[in-house]
């Protein structure tokens, strides 16, 4: 199965991919030599950078190492493919517009069911690629689109949660449906189940979560398994499929989603067994 990365910061970090264990996973230490990419968010627009080759022998890799990338939000993702072929339009994370904000997606499971189902049938927005991953972010950006466009103001986090919170439920009775998902104001991280690769049975956990602390410092560099951070003084979030390094990982229970803003936690309701959400 692919992985996932995201980063929620107060201040704008760098996230060095030859430096961390996440590339590696791309095609040296992992299976996903299918394509890797990361979106960094610079206010309502986007850097990405994608690629269909295997992130662990990529010299785009070695290029983002040896440059100052900086952002307080970023989502990547290295790709094992199970559904759609090695080419750039299937590759992640996926990204499009809507009411003047950049919209990102990355997904980690298997949900060929999708295209089979009415309620899955995009209208405005359509794939460019043939991946499961990619038809529902553009399911997800047609629900979205009603509360974006039909608002005289930006749609409150209750209007946008609501409806992430739906499509995650709906999506997850189908397969993995572990997912990243940015309107550039708010990280939102759905968790579900996993290959175990110890037992080869999909289990949760499907996300798990750091929270880090620079210290306050003239130069500050504080380095993990995956990552360089750097910051005179800084509080972020690190959400990874498998922890990058020793450090206390958080392993989120299977349906939770997770909203962060500039490295804090604002939100953390649950899916229940009976369909509920806990607030």
């Amino acid at each position: 199965m692919c992985e996932l990365l995201a980063i929620s910061s107060r201040f704008p970090v760098t996230a060095n991919f030859s430096l961390m264990k996440f590339a590696e996973h791309g095609g040296n230490t992992g299976p996903h030599r299918d394509g890797w990419g990361i979106a960094y968010y610079h206010g309502n627009d986007i850097q990405r950078i994608r690629e269909h080759q295997a992130a662990a022998n990529s010299d785009w890799v070695r290029f983002i190492a040896s440059h100052l990338f900086t952002s307080p939000l970023m989502i990547a993702h290295i790709r094992r493919a199970t559904r759609g072929e090695r080419t750039l339009a299937n590759t992640q994370p996926f990204a499009r517009e809507l009411a003047g904000h950049m919209h990102v997606f990355a997904h980690n499971g298997d949900l060929p069911a999708l295209f089979d189902l009415p309620s899955f049938q995009p209208h405005h927005y359509r794939p460019l690629g043939t991946t499961d991953s990619e038809l529902a972010f553009c399911c997800l950006m047609d629900r979205l689109r009603a509360v974006w466009l039909n608002n005289n103001d930006t749609p409150s986090l209750t209007q946008r949660l609501a409806i992430v919170t739906d499509f995650a439920k709906e999506i997850c009775r189908h397969g993995p449906a572990n997912f990243l998902y940015s309107d550039g104001e708010y990280l939102y991280a759905h968790a579900h189940r996993r290959t175990n690769p110890a037992t080869n049975q999909l289990e949760a956990p499907g996300l798990h979560l750091l929270n880090r602390r620079c210290p306050t410092t003239t130069s500050s560099d504080t380095k993990i398994h995956g990552l360089s951070i750097s910051s005179e003084e800084n509080s972020l979030i690190l959400l990874a499929s498998v922890p990058l390094s020793e450090e206390p990982w958080q392993a989120l229970e299977e349906g939770e989603i997770v909203v962060l803003k500039n490295g804090k936690r604002i939100v953390s309701p649950s899916i229940n067994k009976d369909d509920t959400m806990l607030l």
